[in-house]
Parts: C-alpha cells; sequence; structure tokens
C-alpha cells in the first residue's frame, strides 16, 4: 500500500511557505544586528523625528535587493513607536516625474491625511505655495513629514523644481521633513542639478547582494522549524538535523552558487526558495538536495531549448549545418550556402534522411518563423528567400543541449556538433 501524505508535512510546507510570502520575515535582521541597513535607516529616520530636524537620503541598489521593503518594515515600527508624529508622503517617479502633477499628488495626499478640502483646479504655485505652507505648520506642531520618492533617478531628470522646491523649503529652522529617495542607479545623486546637491545631504545606503555568509544564515533563517512550534517535536529536530546536513553537503552548495551567479538578489532567491521548498516529498516531510536541482532547472529554462524539441529531423539537420558554417569562419551564408553543406554530409556519411530542396525550403521558412534562424540584415527584401544572408540565434551550447534532449535525434547529429 502507498505512503500517505504525512499531516505535519503539509503544516511545515505551509509554514515556509508563509514564511517566504511575508518580506518582513527574511528582511528584518536579528535584534542584535547592528550593521543592516534596516538598523541603519531606522537610526536615521528616529533620530531626525526625535530631534526634529530635517534630512536626506538615497536607498540605492538593484532591483530586488530589499530597498522597499526594508523602508516599508522601518517605517512601520516607527509609525508605531511614534503614532502622532509622522506623515508618510508617496511618490514614484514612473507616475509623478512631471512637476505639476508630483505638487498635485502632494497636496491630495496631505489633504486627506489631515483632512483639509483638496482643489483638483489648484495652480502649480498653489500646490507649492501649500506644500511649503504645510511644512512649516507641522514643524511647528513637531510632526514630521517623510518624503518616499520611488524611481529618484526619474525626478532627476528636466528642471527638477520637485526636488529643488523640497529641500530648499528644508532648509526652513520652522520645518521638519525627511526625503528618502530610492533608485537603481547608484549614480543617482550625480544626476543632481547644483542647487538641488548643495542642499541635498548626500547620505547613501547602498543595498548590495548577498554574501557567501549572508545567504548560509538566510537560508537556515528561512528552513529551519522554530522548536516552539505546533509540530511534533521528533519531526522538528528530524526535519532541522536534515536540513544542516544538507546545507553542509558540497553538492547543495554547488546548485545555490549556480543559481545566484545568474541572480543573486534577495527577492529573486526567494521566489527560487519557494520553488524548491513547494517539491517536498509529503510522505517523507523532509527537504533534499534534489528538491533544489529540480528548482535551479526549471527557473533555468531555455526557451530556445523548448524550441528545438519540436523541430523535425531535417530542421535540426539545417541548425547544425549552419554552426557548421559559423565553424569554418564563413561569416556569410544563406540557404543555397546550407544546401551545400547539407548535401556534403550526406555524400560523406550517406545518411537516409536527405529530402529535396523544396522541402528544405520550407522546413527553413519554419525555423525564421520559430526565430532560431533569422536574416542577418534589413536589405534584400525584393529577393528570393535562397540569396539572402541568415545566420543562426541559438548558440553552440543551447544547441548542443538541445540535441541532447531530442528523443529521436540522429546520432550523426551530435557527432557533427562535437
Amino acid at each position: 500500500m502507498a505512503a500517505e501524505d504525512l499531516p505535519e508535512a503539509r503544516a511545515a510546507l505551509s509554514l515556509l511557505r508563509s514564511r517566504l510570502c511575508n518580506s518582513s520575515f527574511y528582511f528584518k535582521p536579528p535584534s542584535d544586528s547592528s550593521d543592516s541597513n534596516y538598523s541603519k535607516l531606522k537610526f536615521i529616520i528616529s533620530s531626525s523625528v526625535t530631534e526634529a530636524c530635517n534630512n536626506s537620503i538615497l536607498l540605492l541598489g538593484p532591483r530586488g535587493s530589499g530597498k522597499m521593503a526594508v523602508l516599508e518594515l522601518v517605517l512601520q515600527d516607527l509609525l508605531l513607536e511614534y503614532p502622532d508624529m509622522i506623515t508618510v508622503i508617496r511618490l514614484s517617479g514612473l507616475l509623478h516625474c512631471d512637476d505639476n502633477g508630483a505638487f498635485k499628488e502632494i497636496a491630495r495626499q496631505l489633504c486627506s491625511e489631515y483632512q483639509l478640502l483638496f482643489s483638483k483646479m489648484a495652480s502649480f504655485d498653489d500646490n507649492s505655495q501649500f506644500m511649503v505652507a504645510m511644512l512649516r505648520e507641522c514643524g511647528l506642531a513637531h510632526k514630521t513629514i517623510v518624503f518616499v520618492l520611488d524611481e529618484f533617478d526619474l525626478f532627476a531628470q528636466g528642471k527638477q523644481r520637485l526636488l529643488y522646491s523640497l529641500l530648499d523649503a528644508m532648509q526652513s529652522v520652522s520645518s521638519q521633513a525627511i526625503v528618502i529617495g530610492i533608485s537603481c542607479r547608484l549614480d543617482a545623486d550625480q544626476l543632481l542639478e547644483k542647487r538641488v546637491r548643495s542642499r541635498f545631504s548626500h547620505r547613501k545606503l547602498l543595498f548590495l547582494p548577498p554574501c557567501k555568509e549572508n545567504v548560509e544564515r538566510l537560508l537556515e533563517h528561512i528552513l529551519s522549524l522554530p522548536i516552539d512550534s505546533d509540530l511534533p517535536h521528533d519531526y522538528i529536530i528530524k526535519f532541522n538535523a536534515k536540513l544542516h546536513n544538507m546545507l553542509a553537503n558540497e553538492r547543495f552548495k554547488k546548485v545555490i552558487s549556480t543559481y545566484l551567479d545568474s541572480d543573486s538578489t534577495v527577492k529573486q532567491f526567494v521566489r527560487y526558495l519557494f520553488c524548491a521548498i513547494s517539491k517536498l516529498n509529503l510522505k517523507s516531510g523532509l527537504l533534499t538536495v534534489e528538491n533544489f536541482e529540480h528548482a535551479l532547472s526549471d527557473t533555468q529554462r531555455q526557451p530556445k531549448q523548448e524550441y528545438i524539441k519540436d523541430c523535425s529531423i531535417l530542421e535540426l539537420y539545417i541548425l547544425v549545418c549552419m554552426k557548421r558554417l559559423e565553424v569554418k569562419e564563413q561569416n556569410s551564408y544563406n540557404f543555397n550556402s546550407v544546401m551545400k553543406e547539407y548535401k556534403s554530409i550526406h555524400d560523406s556519411f550517406r545518411t537516409s534522411d536527405y529530402y529535396s530542396r523544396s522541402v528544405c525550403l520550407r522546413a527553413f521558412e519554419h525555423l525564421l518563423q520559430r526565430e532560431l534562424i533569422c536574416f542577418a540584415d534589413n536589405r534584400g527584401h525584393n529577393q528570393s528567400i535562397e540569396f539572402r544572408p541568415a545566420k543562426l540565434l541559438i548558440t553552440a551550447h543551447e544547441l548542443h543541449h538541445g540535441l541532447k534532449a531530442y528523443r529521436s535525434c540522429p546520432s550523426i547529429l551530435q557527432k557533427l556538433m562535437n
């Protein structure tokens, strides 16, 4: 009789999935970590709030590195600590890079926050003066306005009137505000005009991909089952012991290293882990290296290799002939050149897979439609297909692995590729 799924395995899988869907779990560092970006950002904002001073800071790093997630965690914590002292205004460079629209959105959010009447007909100057007045009033009431500018580099285009107005208003003793710019461009501060740059405090936090030690800590933090959970104690001990053995396994380390070589951002790594734990065997209830290997092959699928599986034998011959022409350093070739190579292969090896020129031309056109090959340039539209220069859109590595995965691939093709 087949073994049944363990209920504790289902519960463990649900727990791990909930962790991976909760950014606060893996982005919030341990309480004793003072060197993390979370701790640094929280200190900067909280000190600005408590000491009633103005500040500006840039959060820089590649997409998926956790800039916005860490900022949201910090703001959540500070809104709980200082519920009546912080107002958050959020702008995105993708939506509000136009100065007029940005000032209108700031006025709308301020009116919504303080229950004031918002006028859609207000002019640019009206909204600008309203923002300056609100900064002054909030400063006198010991309230801090936090401006979050996502895609900060887009605000640095054009005349930069929004940035100048904001930073200039913050020079006043009565105002109390913090400007937080978020950008994936590491040179975002160099895009600022001289008048804006002189008013910016030039504080920057870099969000870099995690190092090897941090990846190991992150894996253990996310995948270990808590001892005080409702799961059976024996199962938790067994699961964690198996996990620790796997983390020390060289084969497992190689799999993780291979994935991180392609994408080392935390966001994508967490997605990979979600895929890996979803392959957990519910009958044994334990994670294995194979779970992570299968997830790696799923996340690194090559679409062109998938296309090769649907090709006919003749189309494979054409692809191999084109690759052989490139190896022979024949940079410019067309259908006629491919046919000569195809005939030479047939004459040399006396293969049974030999088709007429018209059939080969249809196969060549099908490869064009599948975008495995293309014409070398846009010239010669009036020329016949046979005479137009062509080129491969697939690498030798992709073609080689595609042929290996093709079930009925003639052995001569793999021999020719080698």
